[in-house]
């Protein structure tokens, strides 16, 4: 069962007044470095992202200064990161591309985006959203979970609960709609123990197991 649109209106209301801060926790310094972060979080926590890429982004911030790193100084830069080979790879790689396709500036449109190697829907997404402003919804593992248990969505891949969130979502609430149900997902409607008798929004909620 879903939530119709009055009720998809009241839950996302009542998430915005719960989280004051609907962003995302990458810390990063450019649009450039949002990419590189967005890059590196896959299968990695934004702690760790954070962690690694403090230093990193104080002298190489721009797509020029990672394409004369080269990838294997990207690589040992990088290497505390899961998967850093392979992403070491991909962000050499699309900084050439920024830098020779680009000048330098980071494609915001989505057919772009998601030609650049490494990035995918949700990077892509993500970055429109918070780099551009744009009211783009990107389903990762959070906002996957809770939107199929509230009811936001019912469907078995991001892609397709990407299109029902754009469809149930009142657009006054688009932008900030990602990032309150990935916080939401992140500190109480958590995988394992969703902390249902602290839910803002437990009586909308349509999760059949909730407390």
């Amino acid at each position: 069962m879903l939530l119709n649109k009055n009720k998809a209106f009241e839950l996302i209301n009542l998430l915005n007044r719960s989280i004051k801060e609907p962003r995302t926790s990458l810390k990063y310094r450019n649009q450039f470095t949002l990419l590189t972060s967005v890059v590196l979080s896959a299968q990695c926590t934004d702690v760790n992202v954070n962690n690694v890429t403090k230093n990193i982004y104080k002298k190489y911030y721009q797509a020029e200064h990672f394409v004369k790193l080269g990838e294997k100084k990207i690589r040992n830069l990088i290497k505390r990161i899961s998967l850093f080979n392979n992403k070491a790879k991909n962000l050499y790689n699309l900084s050439k591309i920024i830098v020779s396709k680009y000048k330098g500036k980071i494609p915001d449109k989505f057919e772009d985006l998601i030609e650049l190697p490494g990035v995918g829907r949700k990077t892509a997404n993500v970055v429109l959203n918070a780099a551009f402003n744009k009211p783009t919804i990107a389903v990762d593992t959070h906002v996957f979970r809770v939107s199929n248990r509230t009811g936001l969505a019912k469907e078995s891949s991001p892609a397709q609960v990407e299109e029902q969130l754009l469809n149930i979502l009142p657009t006054l609430h688009l932008k900030n709609a990602h990032h309150l149900i990935l916080l939401h997902g992140r500190h109480v409607c958590k995988a394992r123990k969703p902390l249902c008798n602290q839910c803002t929004i437990n009586k909308i909620c349509l999760y059949k197991y909730k407390s």
